[in-house]
């Protein structure tokens, strides 16, 4: 068995108890706080059946090693990776589900990955993939940025980033890459398609391999002074342009 783990902030643990509350073994909560946010985490707790510990800010910053739990934390078993990289794209494939994936190559900060993770989310991304030896991986910091997402999108850490992605290319997903050179931009492709969106940590980008992997390299427009955006910013454009291309009304 997996050692408990800690979650802390209201989105993070206010959406651990929705999807999996047998999996709690306690909820720390400020009990100082006597705001309706508060009261209204503390009901939603008690219906679940979880149990509830009163807990001072001290020991919540303690718990959670950060001061940014806003007065709530839970101590919390793993819950278990249902589905392989393979098992998700077999089951999105016999269910006739076009896949959206985001991979992530270089991105070692833990906000940008709990960013990443919440825009995945709201995209209606699939999952997100990394490379184990150069990505971060998930813990608090993450799940307290990701707001929930860090347990509703599926996160695969894989050996060997450039196999993955010829993997995925067998399968008939179509690998795209962000750089800022790229003769053709994000506009101009077509995200209408089994689609891998393959973005680098900000600055460095891609690693060469990964690059190179791809089938497209895109770029993000810039109109402004600045080069480049944040990781979590650029994935949040492509992954909202392949859904708006997706959603938008078949021409012709």
């Amino acid at each position: 068995m997996s050692s408990p783990k800690v979650i802390f902030g209201f989105h993070a643990v206010g959406v651990r108890i929705k999807t999996s509350p047998q999996s709690v073994i306690e909820v720390l909560f400020d009990a100082s706080r006597r705001d309706a946010r508060m009261r209204q985490f503390v009901a939603r707790a008690q219906e679940a059946g979880v149990r509830l510990v009163e807990a001072d800010g001290l020991r919540l910053s303690k718990l959670s090693g950060s001061h940014g739990h806003q007065g709530v934390a839970a101590r919390v078993e793993p819950v278990a990776q249902t589905h392989s990289l393979d098992e998700l794209l077999e089951g999105l494939e016999a269910a006739g589900t076009m896949p959206l994936l985001l991979v992530l190559d270089g991105v070692t900060d833990p906000h940008n990955l709990g960013a990443c993770l919440r825009v995945a989310d709201g995209a209606g991304a699939h999952a997100v993939i990394a490379p184990k030896d150069h990505a971060a991986g998930i813990n608090a910091t993450v799940a307290k940025v990701a707001s929930g997402a860090a347990e509703t999108v599926p996160y695969f850490m894989v050996t060997n980033l450039a196999r993955t992605l010829n993997e995925l290319k067998e399968r008939s997903i179509w690998c795209v890459g962000t750089s800022d050179d790229a003769p053709g931009t994000l506009y101009q492709s077509d995200l209408r398609r089994p689609l891998a969106l393959v973005l680098g940590a900000e600055g460095e980008g891609m690693r060469q391999l990964t690059r190179k992997t791809c089938d497209e390299l895109i770029s993000i427009p810039m109109a402004g002074a600045v080069e480049s955006l944040n990781v979590s910013v650029a994935s949040g454009v492509c992954l909202y342009e392949a859904m708006r291309q997706r959603l938008a009304p078949a021409t012709g």
